[in-house]
C-alpha cells in the first residue's frame, strides 16, 4: 500500500505519494508534539481536507494525514503498539464492525457524540461513531423505466427487467452492505435466490464504480442501476457527469416496509491513540453543527446530527423512509453476503 500524507495545520509543502515507511516515520515525529492527532483514512481529500482544516482553525490541534485506499486494517496490525494513528475515518458500517472485532478500537465515552449522534448510527459498546448517511436506491431512467414496478430491492430479480441492470462488482463493500439488508431481513436462502435473479437480469458484466452505472444508463446500455446517493450530487456538480445524473430518477425502494437501504461513513479511535484526547475532541467536531453543514453540502450526504440542514439536492429527493434496522447487526451479515456472491459467480455477468 503506498499511502498519501498530507500535514494540515501548519504551513509546508505537502507531499503527493511516499512509501510506507516514510509515511509512518513522519507520523511518529508528529505524535512527539502537543496538540496533534494523526488520522488514516481512504475517503477522498477533497472531502476531508476542508473539515479537518476547520477542526485545526477551531481548535489549534494540527491534523496529520494518511490517504490511503485500502489496507487501513492490516496496517494497524503490523504497526501494532507502535502505530502514530489515533483515528481511522472511513466508510461502510462493515468496516467500522470489522475493526472493533478484530480488537483495533477502543471505547469512547461522551456526552457530546450521544448527544449529537441517534443511537442507530454510532456502535452499541462506543467503539464506532457515524459521521453520514448515505442511502442506495434504484437510479432508472428517466423515460425507459415504469418506477411503479419498482417497488422493492427484491422487484429487480422480476423477469421483465432482464438485461436492464447495470451495477459494480458484487463484492464492493457498499453491494455488500445491501447484499447483507436482504439477508437480515428476508433470510440467507431468498437472498441468494434474489441475488441469482439480479445476476439474470444484468446487461452486462458486474463493472466500474457507481457513477459509470448512472453513465450506462444514459447511453442506453441499461435502464436500471443502483447507486449511492451522493454520487447525484457529484455527478450534478461535474460539467461532463452532469448529462448522466440528469437522465435519471431516483427510487427509494421498501417504503412501504422497512425503507431504503443506508450506510455510513464514520471513525472510530484506535487501540493504541497515542493522542486519545485530541482524537475524542476532532470526533466530536465532525459531529457539531458546522462539520455536519459541511459534509452536507460539500458531499451531498445526509447528516447525522438532527436538525442540520440538508443540501438542496437532498431535499429535492423527498423525506423516503430509510431502514430502521440496527446497521450493527446488518453489518454481521457482510460475511454471508460475500459468500452469496462468490457462490452465484455474480461478477461473472448474465
Amino acid at each position: 500500500m503506498v499511502p498519501h500524507f498530507r500535514t494540515l495545520g501548519i504551513a509546508a509543502a505537502t507531499c503527493a505519494t511516499l512509501a510506507v515507511g516514510s509515511a509512518v516515520a513522519q507520523a511518529q515525529g508528529a505524535v512527539q508534539g502537543q496538540g496533534e492527532v494523526n488520522v488514516y483514512t481512504d475517503r477522498q481529500p477533497f472531502l476531508i481536507d476542508p473539515l479537518l482544516e476547520a477542526f485545526t482553525a477551531e481548535t489549534g490541534t494540527k491534523v496529520n494525514v494518511v490517504y490511503a485506499k485500502s489496507g487501513i486494517e492490516e496496517r494497524l496490525k503490523a504497526e501494532g503498539r507502535n502505530s502514530p494513528a489515533d483515528v481511522v475515518m472511513t466508510v461502510d458500517v462493515g468496516r467500522l464492525v470489522n475493526m472493533k472485532d478484530e480488537g483495533l478500537t477502543q471505547a469512547v465515552s461522551s456526552d457530546t457524540l450521544t448527544a449529537n449522534i441517534p443511537a442507530e448510527f454510532r456502535g452499541s459498546e462506543g467503539h464506532w461513531f457515524g459521521q453520514t448517511f448515505r442511502a442506495r436506491p434504484l437510479a432508472v431512467h428517466k423515460e425507459r423505466v415504469d418506477a411503479s414496478k419498482l417497488t422493492s430491492y427484491l422487484d429487480l430479480a422480476n423477469p421483465e427487467w432482464k438485461g436492464r441492470i447495470c451495477i459494480r462488482p458484487g463484492d464492493n463493500d457498499y453491494n455488500l452492505g445491501l447484499i447483507a439488508s436482504v439477508i437480515a431481513h428476508e433470510g440467507e436462502a431468498k437472498a441468494k435466490e434474489w441475488l441469482q435473479g439480479v445476476k439474470a437480469n444484468l446487461a452486462r458484466k458486474p463493472q466500474g464504480n457507481d457513477r459509470a452505472q448512472a453513465k450506462a444508463v444514459f447511453e442506453g446500455e441499461c435502464d436500471i442501476a443502483i447507486i449511492n446517493t451522493y454520487y447525484v450530487g457529484a455527478m450534478m456538480d461535474n460539467p461532463e457527469q452532469r448529462p448522466w445524473a440528469e437522465a435519471v430518477k431516483l427510487v427509494f425502494p421498501d417504503q412501504d416496509s422497512h425503507g431504503a437501504h443506508i450506510n455510513v461513513s464514520g471513525a472510530v479511535v484506535t487501540k493504541h491513540a497515542p493522542n486519545r484526547a485530541e482524537a475524542v475532541k476532532l470526533l466530536e467536531f465532525l459531529t457539531s453543527n458546522k462539520a455536519q453543514e459541511m459534509y452536507a453540502k460539500g458531499n451531498t450526504e445526509y447528516p447525522v446530527k438532527p436538525g442540520v440542514e440538508r443540501a438542496e439536492l437532498v431535499k429535492s429527493w423527498g423525506e423516503p423512509k430509510f431502514d430502521a434496522a440496527s446497521l450493527e447487526a446488518v453489518a454481521k451479515h457482510k460475511s454471508a453476503a460475500l459468500r452469496l456472491v462468490n457462490e452465484v459467480a455474480f461478477n461473472d455477468g448474465p
